[in-house]
């Protein structure tokens, strides 16, 4: 109304911004978030593209956007523009089973004072069967090594351990389940040799194992439900690309919000 009557009666934007009751800032005011908008709209529908990332929700796209890309985006412009693309995941309700609050478990205090490993199960195209050897470091729950194969013993699951030891450093403890390949003697005898505690969690307590466990789930939906896999090699190719941006892309609640690498002293 103001800008008509500057236009069409030559009125003064003095007297234009008094009539209607708005100050002249507010007159001269432009918008210059048009740009960014189409900008930020593009980063997350690339995002969404990614196959790495899309399963991702809103929490891990802002930190993603603010921590790693290095974005000042309010979470409130972000979450708008997320929204009006119609992005949002659907949440799947859960059954809630009560059960008794298992102790939350020590977080380690520094790099290599305790790693996790376990194993995990998928297919390839043609039905058999393959395995996955996952091993983080506690202290930022960050990826040290998956080793994939159709079959992994405990000879196989040793070499793993020698070369990931080989560019980080012997751990002081291993934390692990019951596994075959973990109570074996070779492994028992090379965990001795290289002063390393084998630190077992009690039959059918997987909770106990929690950093491990909520790494497979995350390597579940991210890259082996994402893919059909040819060949064994194909699938470590994959899992290999996945681990690189598992430290160094995808953001950790619990880092704050940040990938392991870039709170991570070792590297």
């Amino acid at each position: 109304m103001a800008k008509d009557l500057v236009e069409l009666r030559a009125v003064s934007i003095a007297k234009s911004c008094e009539v209607v009751s708005i100050s002249q800032c507010c007159y001269r005011y432009e918008s210059v978030n048009g740009t960014e908008n189409e900008q930020l709209g593009d980063l997350l529908v690339s995002m969404v593209n990614d196959p790495f990332k899309r399963r991702w929700g809103f929490g891990l796209c802002f930190d993603f956007i603010r921590n790693v890309l290095g974005y000042k985006w309010n979470h409130k412009r972000v979450y708008r523009i997320y929204c009006e693309l119609e992005l949002n995941q659907r949440i799947k309700p859960r059954r809630r089973i009560k059960r008794d609050k298992p102790e939350a478990l020590a977080v380690p205090l520094s790099e290599n004072e305790q790693w996790s490993m376990d194993f995990m199960s998928d297919a390839l195209e043609d039905g058999r069967t393959i395995r996955t050897f996952n091993v983080i470091d506690d202290h930022h729950r960050e990826g040290l090594g998956i080793d994939v194969d159709l079959s992994l013993p405990s000879v196989r699951v040793i070499r793993s351990l020698e070369q990931i030891i080989e560019w980080r450093g012997k751990p002081k403890r291993i934390r692990c389940d019951n596994g075959p390949e973990y109570i074996s003697n070779a492994m028992r005898m090379w965990a001795r040799d290289n002063h390393i505690t084998l630190d077992f969690i009690q039959p059918g307590k997987p909770t106990q194992n929690a950093y491990v466990e909520r790494f497979n789930r995350t390597a579940r939906h991210d890259w082996l439900n994402m893919f059909i896999f040819q060949t064994v090699g194909q699938a470590q190719e994959i899992a290999t690309k996945w681990l690189w941006h598992y430290n160094n892309e995808r953001p950790h609640t619990a880092n704050g919000g940040f990938p392991p690498r870039m709170v991570s002293s070792v590297a």
